[in-house]
């Protein structure tokens, strides 16, 4: 049987990202801290550069070379010979590993602040250690602690923690030692810390407190009646503990005084969650002006280490084969700098580009921080203004802030879908849901308003919102339906 081979001629179209484009991409999309350290790791993987500043002052000694003087020197012939001002000294520590102030003078020193708080687990061992406890206990009620979540509870239940506390500290114990120990532990401040649920947690705060028959009534309330109160079922809890109108109200504010997430209380900067905000932009606002810079992170001056550039000059010429080696080494960690350089200088001018145009978009509103002056906006309306592809204005928008005379904002928060009112005008949905929150927040609480109630209302002042949208921007606002907003 014959094979027959078939041949065709064809175009395909691919589009291949540069190396300079992938690099580029990867640094807009870091925030600036950790862009910051990204410059320091790419210091201390390179050894052909220093950053070091260039000094004046005469001296016969060679001085390390900036990257642009080394490109001059070889297009004009010149000689690595010449006389320069010297760097410093003869530290070999690299300058990068022996400034805290290698990236530029910080304008807004506030920025560079340390925790000196005391961390939710740290306060928890410190009252610890004021207990009378065997050191097994000890090792024990330190498992037990390290296993709370950032609420401050203990989502675990006793058999698994007892095997856990087996298998990761080789300590062998009991679900009642397990159980004795989480009891000493309730008793630390803050008061609902290692509950295991809500209800566990507002009970134990409860049951610290003074005991007056408000107190007591809530204790009784929140133990036998928990699914009643956390469903607005006040005539219920009424008729079942035969409690007046006076009682539950009492009841109602005790409870409300209580704190559901203990663990809340104390910063924890060890928390590997916690985040910092550092501000990649600041907009300032002068005499009429909006005027905005990029404070925290300037570009560094790479320099060529001097006995590099020595490699690299006398490798031109050379014959032996290891200096030849040598000298490309050089060259090829030469030519990776300048590639990360310029996308250090595209990242730059990208993000200003952008946030240029957000503030150019946004102009009425960053004058005076009003959020109904937010126009709708979105990915989009920015990449057609700056002539960047949507995911690039994505990337930029991603994980930034900016500083300006009334707060610190996620640009994210600029960007929004838009409606139109009434009058056929678009609108931005944060003016909507402000409008909504303001309704909420002055509604009759005997009687809130049902969502078909917030649609009339937000029909009256000119907006033109479905109840299925009502609903949808009343969960993102965190605001609960109108059952369970009723107060007696």
């Amino acid at each position: 049987m014959a094979t027959t081979i078939k041949q065709e001629l064809g175009q395909k179209l691919q589009q291949k990202l540069s190396p300079l484009q992938i690099q580029t991409i990867k640094l807009i999309e870091m925030p600036v801290q950790a862009l910051e350290q990204h410059v320091r790791e790419v210091f201390n993987d390179n050894p052909v550069l220093d950053d070091t500043p260039a000094q004046g002052g005469e001296s016969d000694e060679p001085r390390d070379m900036s990257i642009s003087e080394m490109e001059d020197r070889e297009n004009s012939g010149g000689s690595l010979e010449e006389n320069y001002s010297s760097y410093g000294d003869d530290d070999p520590t690299p300058y990068y590993n022996r400034s805290i102030n290698n990236w530029g003078k910080d304008e807004r020193p506030e920025y560079n602040t340390f925790s000196v708080k005391q961390s939710f687990t740290q306060s928890l061992m410190e009252q610890l250690g004021y207990r009378n406890l065997t050191e097994h206990e000890r090792a024990v009620a330190t498992f037990i602690i390290g296993s709370l979540d950032d609420d401050g509870y203990l989502r675990r239940d006793v058999e698994s923690l007892v095997d856990d506390i087996a298998f990761r500290a080789g300590l062998e114990t009991s679900a009642e030692e397990v159980e004795r120990l989480l009891k000493i532990i309730q008793q630390f401040e803050p008061s609902g810390v290692g509950a295991r649920d809500l209800r566990e947690c507002l009970l134990i705060q409860l049951e610290d407190k003074k005991q007056t028959p408000s107190v007591r009534n809530a204790v009784r309330v929140i133990r036998d009646g928990f699914d009643e109160f956390k469903g607005h079922h006040f005539q219920r809890l009424m008729n079942r503990f035969h409690l007046t109108d006076e009682e539950m109200k009492d009841i109602v504010r005790e409870i409300r005084k209580l704190n559901p997430s203990p663990g809340g209380q104390i910063d924890d900067s060890y928390n590997d969650q916690a985040q910092q905000i550092v501000p990649d932009f600041r907009l300032d606002y002068e005499n009429g002006e909006l005027i905005l810079s990029m404070p925290r992170f300037s570009i560094p001056e790479l320099r060529i280490n001097r006995k590099y550039a020595e490699i690299l000059e006398t490798g031109k010429y050379a014959t032996d084969r290891s200096q030849k080696e040598a000298a490309v080494f050089v060259k090829q960690k030469l030519d990776s700098a300048k590639w990360f350089v310029e996308a250090l200088k595209q990242r730059q001018n990208t993000l200003e580009s952008t946030m240029r145009a957000i503030i150019e978009y946004q102009h009425d509103y960053f004058v005076d921080g009003d959020e109904s002056s937010l126009r709708p906006m979105v990915l989009k309306d920015i990449a057609e203004k700056t002539g960047f592809d949507i995911s690039t204005i994505s990337r930029v928008v991603n994980s930034k802030w900016i500083e300006t005379h009334f707060g610190i904002f996620p640009l994210k928060y600029f960007f929004s879908e838009g409606l139109e009112n009434s009058e056929g005008e678009e609108i931005s949905t944060r003016e909507i849901k402000k409008v909504l929150r303001e309704l909420v927040d002055g509604e009759d609480k005997h009687n809130p308003f049902t969502d078909d109630d917030l649609v009339e209302a937000l029909t009256s002042k000119g907006y033109k919102v479905a109840r299925r949208t009502i609903a949808k921007y009343r969960a993102q606002l965190d605001i609960p339906p109108a059952r369970l907003r009723r107060e007696l």
